[in-house]
Formats: C-alpha cells, structure tokens, sequence
C-alpha cells in the first residue's frame, strides 16, 4: 500500500504546486473560456496539467519511497539474511523477466511495496516487522507479488489513470467555475471571485472522487499481483499464508469479514479508497473461490 499511498500523495502536491504557479502567473486565467478558448483547448490545457502532474509524481517515485520510509538500500550484504532477500529477488526476477530491481529494508511494521518509472530499473523494499514476523517462504510470496506489480507495469498503468482523472478534475472545476460565477455571480466574464472559489472546491471534490476511482483499478491490480506470486512459486499456498499472515488469521478457516490494517484493506464507506481488496477476497480469487 505504502506505493501506492506515496504515488497518489506526490501526485496531488504536484498538482497542487502546478495550480498554484499557473494562477500566480495568470496562464490558469488565460486558459479560461472567457478568453474564447474552445472547449477542446481547455481540455488540452487540463491534459498537459493533469498527465504532468502524474508523471513527475512518477519520476520521483523510487527517491520519495526511500525518503519517506528511511529505507536502507542493499548494495553489498551484510549477513545471511540481507544475501537471501538480494538472491530471491534477482530470482524472481529473473523468472518475471525484468531487471533486477533496487532491494532495501526498513524500519517498520510488516509491510513491503515496490516503485518506479521503469519494469528494469525498480525498487522493492520490506520492512523489517515483515521479516521478523514471516518464515522465508512467506517472505518470498510476498516479494513475488511485489515482482509482479513491477512485471505488470501497474505503477505506470496507475500513472495513465491518474493522469486522465487529474485531466477531467481540472477541466469540470473550471467548467463549473464560469458557469456558477456567470449564474450566481452575475459576473459577466465569468472569472470573479465566484469563479475561483468554486474551482478550488471543485478540485477538492472531484478530487476525491477520482480518488475513488484510481483505488478501485488499484484493487484489480492487487489480484493480478497474487496470482503473480502464485505463478512465480508454482503455488498459491505460500502467498494465501503470508495474507493469512498479515491480516493476523489462524491458518484454519476465514471469517466472514476483517477488519485488518496496513497494506489490506478498510471498512465501511472508507472501502472506496483503500488501494487493496479484503484478504478474504483476495485468498478465494488465489483459491479457486472467487473472480478477481
């Protein structure tokens, strides 16, 4: 989850800095209707704000991770286990057919992500609650569903994404900003006060309504990295166990419903964000049991 979370936070800071220089120089102003500008104009200028935005977020991906999370990258090993996390990951890669990402460990609870612009030049990085609370071959399973995210590209699918939401975000607030200020405003160049109020509240909203809907391809991509494991170890057992695992479950039988933190998932309305399904979705698609 820790990747995703840092792409969607540096994303929005972008574009947030991005909106702020435009109005400062007054380039927001001039891409407006008001000045005659089509709408398809508008559009253009919303893409180049919306698709800049994801992608510097993008670019900036691996040296955010390793800022925000401290994380200590492996260039030499230095003991037993530092060796084994370096040798099954370039084993795994090499099996997903990409170059050997960046290993490092952090200082934290049991989580793990990977992250970057490029399927041959990533970063994968565990924590070290997750090393300390799985056996080895849980460790591997989730280190194969972090090669997957990374073999699938999904860090430059969630970048399209981004980008074509961020693009609609800017285009509908300042859509909706001229009419509301030329309605209710009565002000005739549709650019007052009005104008750029409504806009700000409108990046909020549809903000987080894009939000929304970047968690939910983020939950279908979840299910591909799962069966990536699966497929990298031949078996589904060993990743079914380390979900087992992270959402505190007895390997017996699943309960009908968790509540589980970190990298899993939320309840209630706040589902509609989390970046991850439930485990007990995610171990019946692994299963047989569900559709992913």
């Amino acid at each position: 989850m820790k990747r995703i979370v840092l792409f969607l936070a540096t994303n929005l800071a972008v574009i947030l800095v991005l909106s702020i220089v435009l109005r400062l120089l007054g380039l927001d102003r001039a891409a407006t209707m008001e000045t005659g500008m089509s709408y398809g104009s508008l559009l253009a200028f919303s893409a180049v704000v919306g698709f800049t935005g994801a992608i510097i977020s993008l670019l900036m991906s691996k040296t955010m991770a390793k800022w925000s999370t401290g994380a200590h990258v492996i260039t030499q090993p230095q003991s037993q286990a530092e060796t084994w996390l370096v040798e099954t990951v370039r084993r795994l890669a090499t099996k997903a057919g990409i170059g050997m990402p960046e290993v490092a460990i952090y200082e934290g609870e049991p989580n793990a992500f990977a992250t970057g612009a490029f399927r041959n030049s990533a970063l994968v990085a565990v924590s070290t609650g997750l090393l300390q609370s799985m056996n080895k071959e849980e460790v591997e399973a989730v280190l194969g569903h972090e090669i997957a995210h990374v073999a699938n590209g999904d860090m430059v699918t969630l970048t399209l994404i981004q980008g074509v939401v961020n693009t609609f975000v800017v285009f509908l607030s300042r859509v909706v900003g001229s009419i509301v200020d030329r309605a209710v405003f009565k002000t005739e160049r549709g650019t007052g006060p009005g104008y750029f109020v409504t806009v700000i509240v409108c990046q909020i909203v549809f903000g987080i309504l894009a939000s929304m809907i970047v968690a939910w391809f983020s939950r279908q991509r979840e299910f591909r990295a799962d069966k990536g494991s699966a497929d990298y170890l031949g078996n589904p057992t060993p990743m079914v166990n380390a979900l087992r695992r992270l959402g505190g479950l007895e390997p017996g039988a699943l309960p009908q419903s968790i509540q589980a933190s970190g990298i899993t998932d939320k309840a209630g309305i706040m589902a509609l964000f989390s970046t991850h399904p439930p485990i007990e979705q995610r171990i019946a698609a692994l299963q047989g049991r569900g559709a992913a």
